[in-house]
């Protein structure tokens, strides 16, 4: 297995070097809004606990991940008033892992539209603050 690049783009954001549409930091975690969507509303849950993704993560770390991943799905189902939500995470690039930190996908999904591509077109950035703040609202 591939060692852990602390110089990746989620290690980076999660020391500050990089700014992100903050929904929620505390010293598990850092959850903030995708910059690339799926969907209005695609949050991401970081675990501030190095690893590449669940295949070396540490059990201790998974096990406060999923109750917060549940906060979050919640929290944006209210504040998007989405129809439903995927929740995804990959391992290695095979299977469509593209940042080699772990994290947690929050997708919302609404009937009728099709999610866009991952890592397509750049969402708008005040859009991006505002639900950040909404989401934040309901956590």
């Amino acid at each position: 297995m591939t060692v852990y690049d602390p110089t990746n783009i989620f290690a980076r954001m999660l020391r500050g070097e990089i700014p992100s549409h903050q929904v929620y930091d505390d010293d598990t975690a850092l959850v903030v809004l995708d910059l690339f969507p799926q969907s209005r509303g695609h949050t991401l849950v970081i675990p501030r606990a190095p690893s590449r993704n669940l295949l070396d993560a540490d059990p201790v770390t998974l096990s406060v991940m999923l109750p917060l991943v549940q906060r979050v799905a919640k929290a944006v189902l209210a504040a998007t008033g989405a129809d439903g939500l995927r929740v995804a995470q990959f391992n290695e690039a095979s299977a469509g892992q593209s940042v080699f930190h772990l994290h947690f996908h929050v997708i919302p999904v609404y009937l009728g539209t099709d999610l866009a591509q991952h890592g397509g077109g750049k969402a708008d950035e005040a859009e991006l603050a505002s639900l950040a703040r909404d989401i934040a609202a309901r956590l």
